[in-house]
């Protein structure tokens, strides 16, 4: 394998900023990801395993260790029975093309995260979810490099630590693991509503009343194309923004200044508040802050108009987070990963 020295990450993130890493290289199978890994412990070399950078950024200073960009491809049925099908896919695949391959046999369990850019083998480390779905609720296992302890391993969905929009992988255990496959189990059954408020009002305007797998995945892609700008006309990470999980209580004191603040109830006495409705209501929607702009159809959104360094993004994400903060007090927290 080829090991390059001093490579611009700005090339291979979709925000477009960030310093150069010392070495990348390219693992295509299992054992390659595993003798990279091990050798950069054994140099004391930091490493970073990388999808399809669509949700990481980089700091100036670049990044001073391995950059992995993991390719490990594969597509195979593992189980097909009566009511659903597994599959098994490198985590090197395209997640969007995996999601298309699994509408075109018919299953259902992965098709609102349609049109979500990454990799498969980056979908559980953020526990990537939309519309409705998370992939914490398909995925049974997943093949791993443990280079902890210097084995492959097969760790459950029980394992992960899934929650939202996060897992071990980017939490207490955040650069043990390299991501090898994925074990997902999809569903032959239509799927049925209660459907999420956009994909449903989508449906109802289109006259959409035959429930498939792929009338779910047209409707998803047609809602994202139309509120999520494209990361190679303009770089962006999606959504920047974690909603913010808030306690009940606070919730109910902020209902007497915002009656209207719309919430999601996830039980045990705690709430979802659509992080770009606070966004927005800060004034904030459509401005322009250090040459990041926040889109103009979704605060989520930072766009890169004219930012040349992580600098500039971190000071547009301060003022952010301040201004929600200053008038809501709620900390709203960054999704991409930081190298």
């Amino acid at each position: 394998m080829d090991v390059h020295t001093n490579i611009p990450l700005k090339n291979y993130l979709t925000m477009k900023l960030g310093g150069s890493a010392r070495f990348m290289t390219t693992a295509t199978t299992a054992d390659e990801l595993a003798e990279i890994c091990r050798n950069a412990r054994k140099q004391n070399l930091p490493f970073f395993i990388l999808g399809g950078g669509s949700n990481v950024v980089a700091r100036d200073e670049g990044y001073g260790g391995i950059v992995v960009r993991n390719r490990i491809l594969g597509f195979e049925v593992v189980q097909d029975t009566a009511a659903s099908v597994t599959i098994k896919v490198g985590a090197g695949e395209n997640w969007d093309e995996t999601v298309a391959k699994a509408v075109d046999m018919g299953l259902s369990g992965i098709e609102a995260m349609s049109a979500i850019p990454g990799t498969v083998g980056a979908a559980p480390v953020q526990n990537v979810g939309a519309y409705g779905q998370e992939i914490a609720d398909t995925l049974v296992s997943l093949e791993a490099y443990d280079s902890l302890e210097d084995r492959f391993v097969t760790l459950e969905n029980s394992d992960c630590g899934f929650a939202y929009r996060h897992s071990m992988f980017r939490g207490d255990q955040a650069g043990r693991y390299g991501i090898l496959s994925v074990t997902l189990t999809l569903y032959k059954a239509a799927p049925t509503p209660p459907f999420y408020e956009a994909v449903q009002k989508y449906f109802d305007e289109h006259n959409i009343t035959l429930y498939t797998p792929l009338a779910i995945r047209e409707a998803v892609i047609a809602i994202r194309a139309d509120k999520l700008p494209d990361p190679k006309l303009l770089p962006n990470t999606g959504s920047f923004f974690k909603n913010a999980i808030i306690e009940q209580w606070q919730l109910d004191d902020l209902k007497k200044t915002w009656p209207d603040i719309p919430s999601y109830d996830l039980g045990d006495k705690r709430a979802k508040v659509p992080t770009g409705w606070l966004i927005e209501k800060a004034g904030l929607k459509g401005q322009l802050l250090h040459g990041m702009r926040v889109h103009d159809k979704n605060a989520l959104v930072l766009i890169n108009e004219s930012a040349t360094s992580y600098a500039d993004l971190a000071a547009a994400r301060a003022e952010i987070i301040g201004k929600v903060r200053d008038m809501f007090r709620i900390q709203i927290e960054q999704e991409p990963l930081e190298i």
